[in-house]
């Protein structure tokens, strides 16, 4: 199994526009494509006061061939949505895990 993994921090103005449009918009047509098998969203509860509301977004793929044909013909266009929607309003970062 194969876990991709990206970490936002959103504004705090924004923390609730931002999670209704992941769960309502972006995750469903991340999981549209058919590739990942599940996904997740946990909010961080240890933050530190810098002005925004941290949460992972977590897809789970069963090949790591399933996460790269994600990558290139999906990802792109997906994430330009991300941030053209909350433009210097978060950053993020993105990690690759595979199941021990």
């Amino acid at each position: 199994m194969i876990l991709y993994n990206v970490t936002v921090n959103i504004d705090a103005a924004l923390e609730q526009d931002w999670l209704r449009w992941m769960k309502a918009e972006h995750i469903p047509a991340v999981m549209a494509t058919g590739l990942p098998v599940s996904s997740k969203v946990l909010r961080l509860l240890t933050e530190l006061d810098n002005g925004g509301v941290t949460y992972t977004v977590q897809y789970f793929f069963n090949t790591l061939e399933d996460y790269e044909i994600y990558q290139n013909e999906f990802s792109p266009a997906l994430q330009k949505e991300h941030h053209d929607r909350y433009r210097d309003r978060y950053v993020s970062f993105r990690t690759l895990l595979e199941d021990a």
